[in-house]
């Protein structure tokens, strides 16, 4: 079965020397939903910034089958749309219309492929009729609905979001998780939201201190009462 993400031995160091990776192996395949957990610090938004070359550490990264090589970087961000966890990064335009459409026009697709691509990732995320609004005058889950949508307009085969939930009512939480539920892609999500990961996904990676600690079925982990404790996960 073909890979998604193949990930050998991964090691990334930040420039004031403090190494956010220590030689991490992961493999996802097509469909599978990948919570990643972990205290802060532990490593997971440095490793989903691997994902697409943002961060680029010594190691062998591929995506789809295509190493993460300058050559093909355009192509590899085209195929894993990266949400962060504040939608801030993601929204700077006036309008949500040109926020949403900066991804397609930046590939070089005509106006009329772009207006379709907006209008379309707009409606996925329940965003019609919001084109000329102002992001800035959102409310924090339709700013996160928008910078979704951000990504979608290019069609990704991976989702991969950082803390989706965060700073969310629980109503809104909850609207986002129904929304995330119905995306047919694979999806890698980095979580404190143990809810949000019992909902969402089948598979939960347990990270700390740069590496990948447990890996497995969700149920099998989140009933693991001392790992979770062990990496600051559950109340002691």
């Amino acid at each position: 079965m073909d890979k998604v993400v193949d990930i050998k031995s991964v090691s990334y160091t930040y420039p004031d020397g403090n190494q956010g990776l220590k030689s991490v192996d992961l493999t996802i395949y097509p469909g599978e939903n990948v919570a990643m957990i972990g205290p802060n610090g532990a490593g997971k938004s440095t490793l989903l910034l691997h994902l697409n070359g943002v961060l680029r550490g010594n190691s062998t990264v591929e995506i789809c089958g295509l190493p993460m090589e300058e050559k093909n970087l355009k192509e590899i961000r085209k195929r894993v749309g990266l949400v962060f966890q504040d939608p801030e990064d993601q929204l700077f335009s006036l309008s949500v219309f040109d926020d949403v459409a900066f991804g397609p026009i930046n590939m070089g697709y005509s106006e009329s492929e772009v207006k379709q691509r907006v209008t379309q990732a707009l409606e996925w995320v329940g965003m019609s009729g919001y084109e000329h609004r102002s992001p800035h005058h959102l409310s924090v889950g339709e700013k996160k609905r928008v910078a979704i949508a951000t990504v979608l307009s290019l069609n990704p085969e991976v989702l991969v979001i950082d803390e989706p939930t965060s700073n969310l009512d629980p109503r809104s939480k909850w609207s986002l998780i129904e929304l995330l539920k119905q995306f047919p892609m694979t999806k890698i999500i980095a979580t404190h939201d143990l809810d949000l990961v019992r909902a969402l996904c089948q598979r939960t990676v347990v990270m700390d201190g740069g590496e990948i600690v447990a890996d497995g079925n969700t149920e099998d982990i989140l009933d693991d009462i001392p790992l979770l404790k062990a990496h600051g996960l559950a109340p002691r």
